[in-house]
């Protein structure tokens, strides 16, 4: 029975063992994916920066234009970008969370139609027979300006037909290697009641509405690009903290079953030891 049971404490120590080589290899993986997917995003940013200046110089300078892009009304787009893969803790859980939240919010009152970027959100808002605009799986780890520029002209072309007015968009920011946080932010229209009134000399030609509105799909266009990747380096910050965490439960799994393996020998033997003196002892 003492044999049974060693045997099947061995077993799940190998079981373990063979987990924690997954979890370790999948943690160096997402390292080694980590250092390259930082080194994009920080060249991203000065991008986007540059782009959204200019949105918000334009706006503020000129408060009395009619842009297609900013009229209100109750149509709104919900961009949600969530990973492709898994055992990533809370990666897609809180962010997915935090956008069905927004939704429930908006809908009693608006409109709200999905675009989801990322298989597990894909799979999240299908399953729920949300309305979804557009899906995109598997783009994140290789994503171009070509391919965010693809998403954002259909999202443009929305607009001027008139299908969504409004566009918020819900990710994950990366902090730090230790840090993820998940936002909610208003992308269109341009939050221009919000900004102190500039007079600059600046003259857009042919007119400013035109510059504006040329520039909205560019602008969609870099802060999805920025969004995205921003997002795919939270995911494999948060997907290594996660198998580093679970290789060392395996570790401590693993010593915990090997001591119960170590006395559950100790005994066997005990046992084996008393039964050969006690065997003696009846010779005698």
């Amino acid at each position: 029975m003492a044999s049974a049971n060693m045997k099947d404490i061995k077993r799940r120590i190998k079981s373990v063992e063979s987990t924690m080589q997954i979890t370790k290899a999948m943690g160096l993986v997402a390292s080694s994916k980590l250092r390259r997917a930082k080194e994009k995003s920080e060249k991203s940013e000065s991008y986007f920066e540059a782009l959204y200046d200019t949105m918000r110089e334009i706006t503020s300078e000129n408060r009395i234009f009619e842009s297609i892009f900013n009229k209100k009304s109750d149509n709104v787009l919900i961009i949600v970008i969530a990973g492709d893969r898994g055992l990533a803790g809370g990666y897609n859980s809180n962010v997915l969370k935090l956008a069905h939240n927004r939704y429930n919010e908006l809908s009693s009152s608006k409109n709200v139609i999905i675009l989801p970027i990322g298989k597990k959100a894909v799979e999240y808002f299908e399953k729920r027979d949300f309305k979804i605009m557009a899906k995109y799986s598997y783009i994140a780890e290789s994503l171009d300006i070509y391919d965010s520029s693809s998403i954002s002209d259909k999202i443009a072309e929305a607009f001027i037909a008139g299908k969504i007015d409004r566009i918020e968009m819900a990710y994950t920011n990366y902090v730090s290697s230790l840090v993820q946080q998940e936002k909610c932010i208003s992308i269109l229209p341009i939050e221009d009641e919000k900004m102190e009134r500039v007079n600059n000399l600046t003259t857009y030609e042919p007119s400013t509405e035109e510059v504006f509105n040329m520039l909205i799909p560019q602008y969609i266009s870099g802060i999805l690009y920025s969004a995205i990747i921003d997002s795919f380096t939270a995911e494999l910050a948060a997907r290594r903290i996660a198998m580093d965490n679970a290789s060392e439960n395996a570790l401590e799994m693993i010593n915990d079953l090997s001591l119960i393996y170590n006395r559950a020998r100790q005994n066997t033997i005990t046992q084996e030891i008393t039964e050969i003196v006690g065997g003696a002892s009846a010779q005698f």
